[in-house]
């Protein structure tokens, strides 16, 4: 046997009716707190940016690697 029933609610209601709570005012502090940090941030998305600290940290890591082998080759010796 095979029961299909289809119950037509909003969301509000079916989280009433499951004895849910009702995270909207969350929901909407969170939203709102993204928008403020992402705001606070916008500049470190623009393409200047991203090249700058892309490129400085090649250059950081380039020289940390560098240092790591000169160390290992120096170790290595006799």
């Amino acid at each position: 046997m095979k029961v299909n029933i289809e119950i037509e609610c909003e969301p509000a209601e079916a989280r009433a009716f499951l004895g849910l709570p009702n995270v909207e005012p969350l929901n909407d502090h969170l939203v709102a707190e993204m928008k403020r940090r992402m705001d606070e941030n916008m500049a470190l998305m623009q393409p200047e940016e991203l090249l700058k600290n892309w490129t400085s940290f090649g250059l950081q890591a380039q020289d940390q690697f560098r240092r790591l082998m000169e160390m290992a080759a120096t170790s290595t010796k006799p």
